[in-house]
């Protein structure tokens, strides 16, 4: 017979998952649906296939470290792993009720850490690794979003072309009996070579998402005394992302969110491509890690590179240029080096239906690192330090705040 206790943890796992789903999906799907690539329906879709495929392939990996290996898995009571749903649950409404991309992954490997403390239990070699892992990979995102700013992204904005389509990308013909599906025909080769780059980078960052969320959501309820099996683990799981993705991720896909919008379609498929690799690998080293943490830190390494190539690097190191108060963020890849190539659409431009700028008919030298440009860039206006400094806090402090409510919970529970 199911113990009350059993289903209450299935109950909380599904509440995580339904809350993974909504806000993951808006994420990895954001820039197709902001470009009128796919329909809210089909981003959910989509979203729902790719992370089944992730989860039930390098999300297992992740699955087994939080089940057993932090600490062993016969620590986990039905009790127990309601605790620590509870409080992945928790962060999930910190995050959202705050605006921050605070880690889902690091809060639940927190309450895990409370768990351990609680037992003396903990695998504290291990636990060495993952926040190692923790403090790499966002620095790794970071540095890769610098050097491709720096250094790429200028000659990138230059050559790819993204469209901007009055309606959706695959069109219905309903004349029919079976709506036939057709390819929207005011779409040239290249356009549908970006377009296609943009949904195929979207369905990759729902692999990684659905790999790195997966434990999240049950991974205390799986092991050799646990609830459910693996498997089991991971259909309900998804289908828990399902359910947020066709319903309450429909709002966040709707308004996009005011981060996304405002990032060129070109800047938003290198963060997606960054993050998304950095927390596949992780994943499939069984490592627990932050995709939010990680695109964002793709993000301000971006702007930040992007910024950055109006100086050269003896010029940023000089007293003078620490003295300046250089902000970055998501202006720096608004800004066009030169007055005759605008910036490529941002996902906002699109949703918004605002006209694209005109292109010259022949596309201009990008100025070299360091050499002044006709459209410099308004440094002040890049990056808002106080916001950078209040994720950090969250990223910090919400692992942290698990670690230090749960372990009392635990030490009178235990």
């Amino acid at each position: 017979m199911v113990s009350l206790l059993t289903v209450a943890g299935i109950l909380v796992a599904v509440f995580v998952g339904f809350n993974i789903g909504g806000s993951s999906t808006g994420v990895a799907f954001g820039p197709a649906v902001g470009s009128r690539l796919v329909r809210k329906a089909t981003a959910a879709a989509l979203f729902v296939g790719f992370a089944f495929l992730g989860a039930w392939t390098v999300g297992r990996n992740v699955i087994a470290t939080m089940s057993s290996s932090i600490v062993p898995a016969v620590q986990f009571t039905p009790l127990a792993s309601v605790v620590v749903l509870f409080f992945t649950g928790a962060s999930l409404f910190i995050s959202n009720l705050y605006g921050v991309p605070a880690s889902t992954s690091m809060t639940a490997v927190g309450a895990i850490v409370g768990l351990g403390l609680a037992s003396d239990t903990l695998n504290q070699a291990l636990m060495f690794v993952i926040v190692s892992a923790w403090i790499v990979a966002p620095l790794l995102s970071f540095a890769i979003g610098i050097v491709v700013g720096r250094y790429l992204y200028p000659y990138l904005d230059r050559y790819a072309a993204f469209t901007k389509f009055d309606l959706h990308f695959i069109q219905l013909d309903r004349s029919g009996t079976v709506p036939r599906p057709y390819v929207n025909p005011n779409a040239s080769p290249q356009d549908i070579v970006g377009s296609v780059s943009v949904v195929v980078i979207a369905c990759y960052m729902a692999f990684s998402a659905g790999a790195s969320n997966a434990a999240n959501a049950v991974a205390p309820l799986v092991g050799p005394g646990g609830t459910l099996t693996v498997d089991q683990g991971v259909l309900i799981a998804v289908a828990a992302f399902g359910l947020g993705s066709f319903t309450i991720a429909r709002r966040t896909l709707e308004t996009v969110g005011d981060d996304i919008t405002e990032l060129p379609i070109l800047a938003s498929l290198i963060v997606s491509i960054v993050g998304g690799t950095v927390i596949t690998i992780l994943s499939y080293l069984g490592i627990p890690a932050s995709l939010a943490v990680s695109t964002t830190s793709t993000i301000i390494g971006l702007g930040w590179g992007r910024a950055s190539r109006a100086a050269t690097i003896a010029e940023i190191a000089t007293p003078k240029s620490k003295g300046l108060d250089v902000d970055i963020g998501t202006g720096a890849l608004l800004t066009s080096r030169a007055e005759e190539a605008p910036a490529s659409p941002t996902i906002g431009d699109v949703a918004r239906h605002e006209e694209p700028p005109e292109m010259s008919e022949e596309i201009p030298d990008v100025p070299e690192v360091g050499a002044e440009g006709p459209a410099d860039l308004d440094e002040r206006s890049l990056f808002d330090p106080a916001a950078a400094k209040r994720i950090v806090t969250m990223w910090v402090l919400t692992p942290s705040l698990a670690v230090a409510t749960s372990y009392p919970v635990f030490v009178f529970l235990l």
